[in-house]
Protein backbone atom coordinates (compact mmCIF):
# COMPACT_ATOMS: atom_id res chain seq x y z
CA UNK A 1 0.00 0.00 0.00
CA UNK A 2 1.42 3.36 -1.07
CA UNK A 3 2.69 5.74 1.61
CA UNK A 4 1.20 9.20 1.49
CA UNK A 5 2.94 12.18 3.04
CA UNK A 6 0.82 15.07 4.30
CA UNK A 7 1.36 18.07 6.54
CA UNK A 8 -1.04 18.64 9.42
CA UNK A 9 -0.75 21.91 11.34
CA UNK A 10 2.85 22.33 10.20
CA UNK A 11 4.01 18.79 10.97
CA UNK A 12 4.73 16.31 8.17
CA UNK A 13 3.48 12.77 8.66
CA UNK A 14 2.92 9.61 6.66
CA UNK A 15 -0.41 7.95 6.07
CA UNK A 16 -1.78 5.09 4.00
CA UNK A 17 -3.85 5.17 0.86
CA UNK A 18 -7.57 5.48 1.61
CA UNK A 19 -7.02 7.09 5.03
CA UNK A 20 -9.23 10.08 5.78
CA UNK A 21 -7.96 13.39 7.09
CA UNK A 22 -9.61 12.63 10.42
CA UNK A 23 -7.85 9.27 10.69
CA UNK A 24 -4.52 10.84 9.76
CA UNK A 25 -5.01 13.57 12.36
CA UNK A 26 -5.85 11.00 15.04
CA UNK A 27 -2.70 9.06 14.12
CA UNK A 28 -0.70 12.28 14.50
CA UNK A 29 -2.31 13.03 17.89
CA UNK A 30 -4.25 16.02 16.54
CA UNK A 31 -7.77 16.37 17.92
CA UNK A 32 -10.56 17.27 15.49
CA UNK A 33 -14.02 17.51 17.10
CA UNK A 34 -16.77 15.34 15.64
CA UNK A 35 -20.46 14.98 16.34
CA UNK A 36 -22.02 12.75 13.69
CA UNK A 37 -19.00 10.47 13.19
CA UNK A 38 -18.18 7.05 14.61
CA UNK A 39 -15.28 4.95 13.22
CA UNK A 40 -17.42 1.85 12.70
CA UNK A 41 -20.18 3.65 10.77
CA UNK A 42 -20.03 4.97 7.19
CA UNK A 43 -19.14 8.70 7.39
CA UNK A 44 -21.47 11.27 5.84
CA UNK A 45 -20.15 14.65 7.02
CA UNK A 46 -23.66 15.65 8.11
CA UNK A 47 -22.81 17.87 11.08
CA UNK A 48 -19.84 19.79 9.57
CA UNK A 49 -18.14 20.12 12.96
CA UNK A 50 -15.02 18.31 11.70
CA UNK A 51 -14.25 20.73 8.85
CA UNK A 52 -10.62 21.59 8.16
CA UNK A 53 -8.76 23.86 5.76
CA UNK A 54 -6.87 22.18 2.91
CA UNK A 55 -4.38 24.30 0.98
CA UNK A 56 -5.64 24.83 -2.57
CA UNK A 57 -9.24 23.91 -1.76
CA UNK A 58 -11.86 26.58 -2.41
CA UNK A 59 -13.96 25.52 0.58
CA UNK A 60 -13.47 23.87 3.94
CA UNK A 61 -13.78 20.07 3.78
CA UNK A 62 -15.22 17.50 6.13
CA UNK A 63 -12.27 15.60 7.59
CA UNK A 64 -14.32 12.48 8.41
CA UNK A 65 -14.94 11.57 4.77
CA UNK A 66 -12.18 13.34 2.80
CA UNK A 67 -9.24 11.06 1.90
CA UNK A 68 -5.69 12.32 2.18
CA UNK A 69 -3.61 12.81 -0.94
CA UNK A 70 0.10 13.15 -1.59
CA UNK A 71 1.50 16.50 -0.42
CA UNK A 72 -1.77 17.66 1.14
CA UNK A 73 -1.36 20.59 3.56
CA UNK A 74 -4.05 20.59 6.25
CA UNK A 75 -4.88 23.16 8.90
CA UNK A 76 -7.21 21.95 11.64
CA UNK A 77 -7.38 25.07 13.82
CA UNK A 78 -6.94 28.06 11.52
CA UNK A 79 -9.09 31.16 12.23
CA UNK A 80 -11.30 30.23 9.27
CA UNK A 81 -11.85 26.71 10.61
CA UNK A 82 -12.61 27.81 14.16
CA UNK A 83 -15.04 30.48 12.95
CA UNK A 84 -16.87 27.92 10.80
CA UNK A 85 -17.12 25.41 13.65
CA UNK A 86 -18.44 28.03 16.04
CA UNK A 87 -21.09 29.18 13.57
CA UNK A 88 -22.15 25.57 12.95
CA UNK A 89 -22.47 24.89 16.68
CA UNK A 90 -24.53 28.07 17.11
CA UNK A 91 -26.90 26.97 14.35
CA UNK A 92 -27.23 23.50 15.87
CA UNK A 93 -27.89 25.01 19.29
CA UNK A 94 -30.53 27.35 17.88
CA UNK A 95 -32.45 24.39 16.44
CA UNK A 96 -31.76 22.17 19.46
CA UNK A 97 -34.80 23.20 21.48
CA UNK A 98 -34.53 20.73 24.31
CA UNK A 99 -34.37 22.25 27.80
CA UNK A 100 -30.73 21.28 28.21
CA UNK A 101 -29.74 24.19 30.42
CA UNK A 102 -31.84 22.81 33.26
CA UNK A 103 -31.60 19.16 32.20
CA UNK A 104 -29.87 16.96 34.77
CA UNK A 105 -28.48 14.85 31.91
CA UNK A 106 -27.06 17.82 29.99
CA UNK A 107 -23.49 16.77 30.78
CA UNK A 108 -24.09 13.76 28.53
CA UNK A 109 -24.93 15.99 25.55
CA UNK A 110 -22.00 15.98 23.12
CA UNK A 111 -23.25 19.17 21.46
CA UNK A 112 -22.98 21.03 24.77
CA UNK A 113 -19.51 19.59 25.34
CA UNK A 114 -18.28 20.81 21.95
CA UNK A 115 -19.93 24.21 22.50
CA UNK A 116 -18.05 24.50 25.78
CA UNK A 117 -14.73 23.49 24.21
CA UNK A 118 -15.19 26.08 21.44
CA UNK A 119 -16.35 28.69 23.97
CA UNK A 120 -19.63 29.18 22.14
CA UNK A 121 -22.19 31.15 24.11
CA UNK A 122 -25.96 31.45 23.57
CA UNK A 123 -26.82 31.36 19.85
CA UNK A 124 -27.09 34.72 18.08
CA UNK A 125 -29.54 33.15 15.66
CA UNK A 126 -33.21 33.34 16.55
CA UNK A 127 -35.71 30.76 15.37
CA UNK A 128 -39.16 32.27 14.84
CA UNK A 129 -40.95 29.00 15.34
CA UNK A 130 -38.82 26.45 17.23
CA UNK A 131 -39.47 22.81 16.53
CA UNK A 132 -41.70 21.44 19.25
CA UNK A 133 -42.55 17.78 19.72
CA UNK A 134 -44.14 15.87 22.59
CA UNK A 135 -41.89 13.33 24.28
CA UNK A 136 -42.62 9.85 22.94
CA UNK A 137 -42.71 7.46 25.89
CA UNK A 138 -44.98 4.78 24.45
CA UNK A 139 -42.18 2.30 23.84
CA UNK A 140 -40.91 0.36 26.87
CA UNK A 141 -37.49 0.22 25.18
CA UNK A 142 -36.72 3.67 23.71
CA UNK A 143 -37.93 7.15 24.68
CA UNK A 144 -37.69 9.87 22.02
CA UNK A 145 -37.49 13.61 22.67
CA UNK A 146 -37.30 15.04 19.16
CA UNK A 147 -36.85 18.58 20.49
CA UNK A 148 -33.28 17.50 21.27
CA UNK A 149 -32.64 15.99 17.83
CA UNK A 150 -30.03 17.76 15.66
CA UNK A 151 -30.53 15.54 12.57
CA UNK A 152 -27.04 14.06 12.71
CA UNK A 153 -28.64 10.81 11.48
CA UNK A 154 -26.42 8.65 13.68
CA UNK A 155 -29.48 6.77 14.93
CA UNK A 156 -30.46 5.93 11.34
CA UNK A 157 -27.01 4.68 10.40
CA UNK A 158 -26.45 2.81 13.67
CA UNK A 159 -29.83 1.09 13.42
CA UNK A 160 -29.12 0.11 9.83
CA UNK A 161 -25.40 -0.70 9.89
CA UNK A 162 -24.88 -1.96 13.45
CA UNK A 163 -28.25 -3.30 14.61
CA UNK A 164 -29.35 -4.29 11.05
CA UNK A 165 -32.95 -3.27 11.80
CA UNK A 166 -33.72 -0.16 9.68
CA UNK A 167 -36.30 1.31 12.05
CA UNK A 168 -35.54 4.98 11.28
CA UNK A 169 -35.59 7.16 8.17
CA UNK A 170 -35.94 10.87 7.37
CA UNK A 171 -38.89 12.86 6.04
CA UNK A 172 -39.94 16.42 5.15
CA UNK A 173 -37.65 19.21 3.96
CA UNK A 174 -35.64 22.14 5.26
CA UNK A 175 -36.29 23.17 8.84
CA UNK A 176 -39.16 20.67 9.01
CA UNK A 177 -36.83 17.71 8.36
CA UNK A 178 -37.29 14.98 10.92
CA UNK A 179 -36.10 11.49 11.79
CA UNK A 180 -39.21 9.34 11.55
CA UNK A 181 -40.49 5.82 12.18
CA UNK A 182 -42.72 4.35 9.45
CA UNK A 183 -45.09 7.12 8.25
CA UNK A 184 -44.01 9.45 11.07
CA UNK A 185 -45.52 7.34 13.84
CA UNK A 186 -44.41 7.26 17.50
CA UNK A 187 -41.66 4.71 18.09
CA UNK A 188 -43.16 1.54 19.52
CA UNK A 189 -41.38 -1.41 17.92
CA UNK A 190 -40.93 -4.82 19.48
CA UNK A 191 -37.79 -5.18 17.38
CA UNK A 192 -36.20 -2.57 19.70
CA UNK A 193 -36.36 -4.98 22.65
CA UNK A 194 -32.92 -5.80 24.10
CA UNK A 195 -31.23 -3.49 21.57
CA UNK A 196 -30.63 0.14 22.56
CA UNK A 197 -28.03 0.67 19.82
CA UNK A 198 -29.64 3.96 18.75
CA UNK A 199 -29.53 5.21 22.35
CA UNK A 200 -25.81 4.46 22.61
CA UNK A 201 -25.06 6.46 19.46
CA UNK A 202 -27.33 9.48 19.99
CA UNK A 203 -25.08 12.47 20.86
CA UNK A 204 -27.74 14.73 22.40
CA UNK A 205 -30.06 12.61 24.54
CA UNK A 206 -32.88 12.73 22.00
CA UNK A 207 -33.02 8.96 22.48
CA UNK A 208 -32.89 7.48 25.95
CA UNK A 209 -33.99 4.55 28.03
CA UNK A 210 -37.48 5.11 29.45
CA UNK A 211 -37.62 5.93 33.12
CA UNK A 212 -39.45 3.37 35.18
CA UNK A 213 -42.93 4.59 35.93
CA UNK A 214 -44.00 4.57 39.54
CA UNK A 215 -46.78 2.14 40.24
Amino acid sequence: MAEIKVTIDGTEMSGREGMTILEAAEQAGVDIPTLCHRPEITPTGACRICVVEVEGSRTLVGSCHTPISQGMVIRTRSPKVIAARKATVELLMAAHTGACVTDADAEQCELHKIASELEVGPPRFRVRKPRSYPVEDISPYVQRDMAKCILCRLCIRACSEVAKKDVFSTAYRGFQSKVIVDSDEPLNKEVCKDCGICIDYCPTGALSKPKKKES
